[in-house]
């Protein structure tokens, strides 16, 4: 069921509170990717165990594959069953008009990537376009997230080592992560610290004091894409520092996957899948609770 405006618009002005929030306690919220309702589940189950607010998402892919207005209706049916203060970003979208159809339907967090679509995007281009997001988003008050060039890796396991001499080619400046939120007026801005997409060999490490540099320039709030694979300890100092927002994919999609392939090795004459599912969903919340518990979020949803 479609949501009316005043609807649409109160869940924006609650998204904002939460932001906030966030800001002033500092802590992170997390955003889990989903791409099944099963981890939906997971994520509403962790959410409602730690009394924990949480953004759910759903990329380009994701969205073909469960549809816009479909992904909007079950998360509000989960919101409301299990009583939890969680919302809904589309993350990664490539285009100006994908990012206006969420908006419709009342996404409360949009994520404009035009360098998703096309690697070498100027940055022109790219300032342009996510003003044009940040207008129309005005008429709801949803918020308004983006970055000034391509964000690396892929939201998978790798078996390649994580080349940090060519990541640190894209880290943000404190320079050009002001002129970039002067020029667009975006809501939040989408940092790159040595956060990369994807599941790697290695665990990822974080330079910490660039965040703390990039925090102090800007007056917008903070994302970190491409937590999975990240030690805890670097999400309790980025919630410190005052980053806002942290995404969490690969993890749960490994989880997922190697739980469902035990699953099925288990119970070789199980057809009903809906029995099978429970084991998968448990594991896959198991990892959402302990990024809440890193991201400092638990015990502080408000419905």
């Amino acid at each position: 069921m479609a949501l009316g405006i005043k609807d649409i618009r109160d869940n924006c002005v609650r998204a904002r509170h939460l932001m906030q929030r966030s800001r002033q306690q500092h802590f992170a919220v997390g955003a889990f990717n989903i791409d099944n309702q099963e981890t939906l589940i997971a994520v509403a189950r962790a959410a409602q165990k730690l009394q924990a607010p949480v953004l759910v998402e759903v990329s380009d892919g994701e969205v073909k594959a469960m549809g816009l207005e479909n992904v909007r209706d079950l998360v509000d049916n989960y919101r409301e069953e299990y009583g939890v203060e969680m919302y809904l970003n589309l993350d990664h979208s490539p285009t100006v008009e994908d990012c206006k159809r969420a908006i419709d339907a009342g996404y409360e967090f949009i994520h404009i990537d035009i360098s998703q679509a096309n690697h070498d995007a100027p940055e022109e281009e790219i300032i342009a376009k996510t003003k044009e997001v940040v207008e129309y988003a005005r008429f709801t008050g949803a918020l308004v997230e983006s970055e000034p060039h391509y964000f690396g890796g892929s939201s998978n396991v790798h078996d390649e080592a994580i080349d940090y001499d060519e990541i640190k080619k894209t880290f943000s400046t404190p320079e050009g992560a002001a002129a970039f939120v002067e020029a667009t007026g975006i809501d939040t801005f989408a940092a790159a610290v040595g956060n990369l997409h994807g599941k790697y060999p290695v665990p990822k490490e974080l330079d910490l004091e660039l965040l703390q540099r990039v925090r102090d320039a800007i007056p917008c709030q903070i994302s970190l894409h491409g937590g999975s694979g990240t030690p805890l300890h670097y999400f309790e100092e980025a919630a410190k520092i005052g980053v806002s927002k942290i995404n969490i994919n690969s993890d749960m999609r490994y989880v997922f996957r190697k739980t469902l392939e035990k699953v099925l090795a288990d119970h070789p004459d199980e057809y009903a899948i809906v029995k099978l599912m429970p084991e998968v969903y448990e594991a896959v919340q198991a990892v959402v609770e302990e990024k809440i518990h890193a991201f400092g979020s638990a015990g502080k949803a408000v419905r």
